[in-house]
């Protein structure tokens, strides 16, 4: 099957391609957000192919992740949506841009995003996570704690960024991602955008992992440390409480809990490799790419098929 879908999540595609389709990603000379091409810091196979979009004419199906997209899609294609977010706005009331229409399917990332999102009569599904299963393993020698999120500041309460000031006292902390460079201080190290594979080797010598999201889709990064072996400290919000089982991490919307959590495993060592250990097998139990890529095909050969 041959797919039209536009390079806007690096992580979530690069999972999505591992899949046996033929995968075409619009590029311009820009190399813009509407123009992307093949990723230059994740590793996709060669049946990613990136042309002009003028040029992609032999798609059975289009995946698109903006509503913006929707109009570039040409005519007659079936269209997918995968939405990755949480709803903002008048929570839970808040229309999905595209409700009520029935010539596409809204794929949600999580349970609680199609709970929360008022899809009206749009037909939707849910497909979870899968992520290629990182190379990294946790050793946690250093006790400090890591945290993988992009633009705090700017996003501020949104990625918890005020909490992280409750946290530094019990353990120096290194945060990674897009737009964090801004963060430096005495106890907070930041390291902005780094190669996935590099910040993995990275966060696995860390002694846990925080997950300070008041309101975010379940984040792929947290799915990575968990299948690394890392332990986590997170807030009990969104889907993090489906994917983070008791003996796998502390979640609690107690910061002081979890304040005191991270103290405990920083001070007990092996406590955080137990952990860590459950939180492998959850993780790569339920967030497979086996399963995700069949999730996937299913849905594929469905609406692609089925719309012709």
């Amino acid at each position: 099957m041959n797919i039209l879908l536009w390079h806007v999540h690096g992580s979530w595609t690069t999972s999505f391609v591992q899949g046996k389709h033929r995968y075409l990603i619009p590029v311009n000379d820009a190399r813009d957000e509407w123009g992307r091409g093949r990723a230059r810091t994740f590793d996709w196979p060669d049946s990613v192919e990136e042309l002009p979009l003028d040029q992609i004419r032999d798609a059975d199906v289009a995946i698109v992740q903006r509503p913006e997209e929707i109009d570039l899609v040409p005519p007659s294609l079936p269209v997918i949506y995968v939405e990755h977010n949480t709803p903002k706005g008048d929570v839970p009331d808040t229309r999905h841009p595209l409700a009520d229409r029935d010539d596409v399917v809204i794929a949600h990332v999580t349970h609680f995003n199609e709970l929360f999102w008022d899809c009206g009569s749009t037909r939707t599904t849910v497909i979870e996570h899968g992520i290629v299963e990182p190379k990294a393993r946790w050793t946690g020698e250093l006790e400090r704690l890591a945290i993988v999120t992009n633009e705090p500041i700017r996003r501020g309460r949104v990625t918890g960024t005020d909490l992280f000031g409750r946290f530094s006292p019990v353990a120096p902390l290194d945060v990674f991602g897009m737009g964090v460079a801004g963060l430096r201080s005495e106890r907070i190290t930041p390291y902005d955008d780094p190669p996935q594979a590099a910040m993995h080797e990275q966060l696995a010598q860390r002694r846990a992992y925080l997950h300070l999201c008041r309101w975010t889709s379940l984040g792929l990064s947290l799915i990575e440390a968990m299948q690394m072996g890392m332990p986590v400290i997170g807030l009990a919000t969104t889907e993090a409480i489906a994917a983070v089982p008791p003996d796998a991490g502390v979640l609690s919307t107690r910061v002081d809990t979890l304040v005191e959590a991270a103290q405990w495993l920083i001070d007990e060592p092996e406590e955080a490799r137990r952990m860590g250990e459950r939180a492998r097998r959850t993780a790569l139990a339920r967030y497979g790419l086996d399963r995700f890529l069949a999730d996937w095909d299913h849905l594929l050969e469905e609406h692609a098929c089925g719309s012709r």
